[in-house]
């Protein structure tokens, strides 16, 4: 069933208001429900689950430095919406079919309110994961401005979860944002971008069974995850009337699998001015902008002088990324419109800052600790396709142990054909370089042997990162500080579908 593209309207999610407020801390309520919503205007109301009675859930909204608490309730239903694979790791028939844990991705947060995925509990928190901790989790917002997002973190099902509907932005604020005059008000918009497949049913389609299935199993493990209809913000193609002016977007690669290389076929700039964690030093201006899982990207998109214009954004990365189909550009090549239609309501003021905060670069010198970390890819007892990091399953005994303060730079050993998306909790990185390497010599001998040079990060992400692509016959290597806490995270592939078959590893910051 093709939908028809731009006949609904970008929906704007609201700024959640909190249950508590004064000059110490702030109390948020968050309730996870099943809910129906449209999804699209040709299709059936959807089941969903969403977070405040709403996919995407509502955005939160709070000031660098501000103590919050949010307690997160999980009030969905005992069955899930979808085919649950018992033979993955932390999802066996032993525990709930419908847990949740929320972990707020890019937090600068304690470890037992990070979301550790064996931190899951059911509705009213009957039954809890190993280390749940706590009810009310608590976030001390020590980054600068910037865009996050929350979504859920259930070890073995989180693919389930956030395709589900569990996912919603988190922005932190601070002054010396404010005081660059970039949009802002109506002016600046999340824009979380997904892909989905739909039943005729208009109910959301996973797959049971891998491509080749196993018949004795009922499965839904599969190597990746690939939507034939685009989602922002919860609509399929949607359309958004703007101004002949400057508008802030904060975009958000929200899919399980699927990577987004984004366009205007207006074939303008989009100014980038910030990544995942913050600001950049200067606005780089993109024809282009490569969006793996989870990464952000903070543009600005000038539309003043187009008056009457359609300006549709558009997707050319192909998925799986970077060896798989170019996208149908009559599809899933193209992801929303924007109509210069709304008149100028006032003087646009705002600005494009030439320079905006300095981004000093972690020195090399300051290493205490260098660590060589390989991304595999292997195959399980029954022949599918089984990632994991530096070859090591979940449950293997931890090998990364920072010391609190420490800087360490990690080599991301990239062996398998895939692009992978690495995350590190609780901190930020810098990108130091990427670079070829002989993947055959490094798997008999395991010595990397360089065949091309070192290439810097594109300008685009030569700011503070969470999330790193780590390129298929490349070494990546990242630089990072680990602290402000102490306590159990994890680092892993954002690509769902191979965090959940284990390609995510536990990490501990030591005193």
């Amino acid at each position: 069933m093709i939908l028809s593209k731009f006949i609904d309207e970008l929906p704007i999610p609201p700024i959640l208001k909190p249950r508590w407020k004064n000059q110490f801390y702030t109390y948020y309520e968050v309730n996870m429900t099943e809910l129906r919503q449209s999804l699209h205007s040709q299709l059936n109301d959807t089941t969903v689950w969403g977070y405040e009675d709403g996919y995407p859930g509502p955005t939160i909204e709070v000031e660098s430095g501000e103590k919050v608490f949010i307690k997160w309730i999980n009030n969905l239903p005992d069955k899930h919406l979808f085919p649950i694979d018992y033979t993955v790791h932390g999802a066996h028939r032993d525990v709930p079919d419908v847990r949740t844990v929320v972990h707020v991705h890019g937090a600068c947060v304690e470890w037992e309110s990070d979301g550790y995925p064996e931190a899951w509990f059911t509705k009213g928190f009957k039954q809890v994961g190993p280390y749940f901790r706590k009810q009310i989790y608590r976030y001390d917002n020590c980054n600068h401005a910037c865009t996050l997002w929350y979504h859920d973190h259930t070890i073995g099902i989180t693919r389930l979860n956030i395709y589900a509907g569990l996912a919603g932005f988190y922005l932190i604020r601070e002054n010396r944002e404010r005081s660059l005059n970039l949009p802002s008000g109506k002016y600046e918009i999340p824009l979380m971008i997904q892909d989905k497949t739909f039943n005729k049913d208009g109910s959301l389609y996973y797959p049971k069974q891998p491509e080749k299935p196993i018949p004795e199993l009922e499965m839904s493990i599969t190597p990746k995850f690939i939507g034939d209809t685009i989602l922002v913000n919860g609509k399929v193609w949607p359309y958004l009337k703007v101004e002949p002016r400057k508008y802030r977007f904060r975009l958000l690669n929200a899919s399980n699998t699927r990577f987004y290389r984004i366009k205007l076929d207006s074939g303008q700039l989009m100014y980038q001015i910030a990544t995942d964690g913050g600001l950049l030093e200067y606005p780089v201006g993109l024809k282009e902008i490569m969006l793996a899982p989870a990464e952000r990207a903070d543009v600005i998109i000038d539309f003043t002088n187009l008056e009457g214009k359609n300006i549709i954004m558009t997707n050319d990365a192909p998925a799986p990324f970077p060896g798989g189909d170019k996208p149908d550009p009559n599809t899933v090549g193209q992801v929303m419109q924007f109509r210069v239609t709304l008149p100028l309501s006032s003087v646009d003021t705002s600005t494009i800052p030439a320079h905006m905060i300095p981004v000093p670069k972690t020195k090399e010198q300051s290493v205490t600790r260098v660590r060589c970390l390989t991304l595999n890819d292997n195959m399980d007892q029954y022949g599918r396709e089984w990632m994991l990091l530096d070859n090591k399953p979940w449950d293997a005994p931890i090998s990364e142990n920072p010391k609190l303060g420490a800087t360490e730079i990690w080599y991301l050993i990239n062996v398998t054909d895939d692009s992978h998306p690495i995350h590190l909790h609780l901190i930020d990185f810098q990108i130091l370089d990427r670079r070829n390497f002989d993947v055959e010599k490094f798997n008999k001998e395991k010595v990397i042997e360089y065949t091309g040079p070192a290439m810097p990060p594109e300008p685009q992400e030569r700011g503070w990162k969470d999330t790193v692509r780590a390129n298929p016959k490349q070494v990546t290597r990242i630089i990072m500080q680990f602290g402000p806490f102490t306590g159990l995270y994890v680092w892993h592939c954002h690509i769902l579908e191979h965090e959940d078959y284990e390609m995510m590893r536990p990490y501990i910051v030591i005193r």
